[in-house]
């Protein structure tokens, strides 16, 4: 059971970063190239859309064969390596963040584009760059914590 949790873990969390990476390096700047703003505005509308609702399933994925791991697999909070603490406390950071991203600035958003306040809706596009930027850098460092973390 530890194997098939740890394999999860790893799949998840590379689902979940490894789609930050694409839309953030690969399909932003495609599509800001081809698209107008009220079309790009369309884009992201139903690429968060389909993103996030993954998202969710990963987050709960993560959350599970995490604390799984944790307590069955290295005897909970008190008797885990400093690595463990900080992987919790990054995945829970990002967590936040991405709730922030979801249920504020998203729908904020869908909101704007549904009332086509374009230029509203593209400042508030341009707010959620940072944020998908910051959970990007997070998943990279808990990526290399949790790779190099055991032999540190």
């Amino acid at each position: 059971m530890n194997l098939l949790a740890q394999g999860l873990h790893a799949i998840t969390a590379t689902l979940w970063i490894g789609g930050i990476f694409f839309a953030f390096m690969a399909l932003r700047p495609a599509a800001q190239e081809v698209l107008q703003p009220r079309e790009l505005l369309q884009l992201w509308r139903v690429a968060y859309r389909k993103f996030f609702r993954l998202v969710w399933l990963l987050i709960t994925i993560l959350i599970a064969t995490g604390y799984y791991q944790l307590f069955f697999r290295f005897g909970g909070f008190a008797n885990s390596q400093p690595y463990l603490h900080l992987m919790h406390t990054l995945g829970l950071i990002m967590v936040a963040a991405f709730c922030y991203l979801y249920f504020s600035l998203y729908g904020k958003l869908c909101r704007l584009i549904d009332t086509e306040e374009i230029s509203a809706a593209s400042d508030t596009l341009k707010k959620m760059r940072p944020v998908m930027a910051t959970n990007l850098f997070l998943g990279i460092v808990i990526t290399a914590v949790g790779v190099c973390g055991p032999y540190v």
